[in-house]
């Protein structure tokens, strides 16, 4: 990608996107609100730190990179640091606090997109399309069975508003049983869609078909999908995961599937993006039995679209000193910015 040079402005209505989100964003980033100008950037830290020393602008939207320390440094207090969809782990809240960042997201605009890919893994994953697309590919005709969604059981891992979604598409759509299991510290979101809500992993999956994963990476949520927990899945249950890839682990996840404890897997998310195996002799591709994407659950047009509509206005409230109707990540921040310095 070529960077974009920015316009004569005041920095205070420049913002640096992120090389993959200015593509996704690309028709709102380049029809910003009069005064403002949005410029592509890289995304690796150092490199964009670099740029916002050079550019200063007062804000930066950023895609799943993590950020850990010269980014912060790198913007003026009562900047944004906005992240181009909801999951936020990559971004270190109480580091932005100290440097007086504003943290935002983009929660309730990418759900549909998500959920519809998530249902578009678990179609592929069991009816085989992406090997029988490959086998036709190569000339051969391979007629193999698959099976049918009506009346199997899905365990719903994470009641929000994306497994929420989940649930009702595939109990309305399908005929599914959607089984939701709450998130470990889940969040106030209402819980429909559901025809059981538990609190314990082994409940909610001990007679499941399907089990799709809807939680955010925390520490506490870190490998939550370990082989303790495999143990207790059906030997015939596809695991599916469009939230987070730490929250799987891997190697388990590996030795789970070529041991046959576990009959597939149908992957967005990894531990290391772009994939990288966890290790040696684990290297999940070589598996007949999973389905691997590279992480573009809510990578739509039209998702795209709202998420970047929505990262400018949380920048645009920010500016304007509208703080309760940003989608504010750190709101401690407010009291670590002197009232002058929140009036910028």
């Amino acid at each position: 990608m070529v960077y974009c040079v920015p316009m004569p402005c005041d920095s205070d209505r420049l913002i640096l996107v992120t090389e993959s989100q200015y593509i996704k964003g690309e028709t709102v980033f380049t029809r910003t609100p009069k005064g403002w100008v949005c410029c592509g950037a890289p995304a690796e830290e150092t490199m964009l730190a670099k740029a916002c020393r050079r550019e200063k602008p007062f804000a930066v939207i950023v895609g799943v990179e993590p950020y850990r320390g010269p980014l912060y440094e790198s913007l003026p207090r009562g900047g944004v640091i906005a992240r181009f969809g909801v999951g936020h782990d990559g971004i270190d809240k109480a580091l932005a606090t100290r440097f007086g960042l504003f943290c935002t997201n983009t929660p309730g605009v990418l759900e549909d997109s998500v959920a519809e890919h998530t249902l578009g893994l678990l179609l592929t994953a069991v009816r085989g399309i992406a090997r029988a697309d490959e086998a036709l590919r190569r000339g051969e005709w391979i007629s193999s069975g698959g099976l049918e969604l009506r009346g199997k059981t899905l365990a719903v891992i994470g009641c929000g508003r994306i497994g929420s979604r989940v649930a009702r598409m595939a109990s309305a759509g399908f005929g599914m049983r959607a089984i939701g299991c709450r998130a470990p510290l889940g969040g106030s979101d209402p819980i429909v869609g559901f025809e059981k809500v538990t609190d314990r992993w082994a409940e909610a999956v001990s007679d499941a078909d399907f089990i799709s994963l809807h939680i955010p990476l925390r520490p506490e949520t870190a490998h939550y999908v370990n082989s303790l927990r495999l143990a207790q899945v059906p030997h015939r249950a596809w695991l599916i995961n469009t939230s987070r890839g730490g929250v799987v682990d891997e190697r388990a996840l590996y030795e789970a599937l070529k041991n046959d404890r576990l009959a597939g897997a149908a992957l967005d998310v990894f531990e290391r993006e772009p994939y990288r195996p966890s290790g040696p002799f684990c290297d999940l591709r070589e598996l007949p039995n999973v389905v691997m994407t590279p992480h573009i659950g809510s990578s739509t047009v039209e998702a795209c679209r709202r998420v970047a509509e929505r990262c400018l206005f949380n920048i645009r409230a920010a500016a304007e000193c509208r703080w309760s109707e940003m989608d504010l990540l750190n709101p401690d921040v407010l009291n670590a910015l002197s009232l002058r310095e929140a009036h910028r």
